[in-house]
């Protein structure tokens, strides 16, 4: 994640063990290009680019693990 004057100005996310393959998360992507990064846009990138998420019948638990590693790894980039 790339940052200019406080906003995101470039950001690739890519979950692994989610899919068969490695799966771009283009939707959150598109949520944070150009915005400020705080809690409420990381839930928000979060919970959108899984909205279409369509589980497996016993990997349903694969969304919610996906949501919060989302949210976990963008937050690390939040100032202290």
């Amino acid at each position: 994640m790339n940052f200019h004057n406080e906003r995101i100005e470039e950001v690739r996310i890519v979950l692994g063990g989610v899919a068969p393959i490695p799966w771009r998360v283009k939707n959150a992507e598109g949520i944070l290009q150009g915005a400020r990064l705080t809690e409420g846009i990381v839930a928000r990138a979060a919970k959108e680019d899984l909205s279409d998420a369509r589980p497996l019948r016993d990997n349903q638990y694969k969304v919610l693990l996906a949501k919060s590693l989302i949210e976990k790894a963008l937050l690390t980039f939040l100032p202290h």
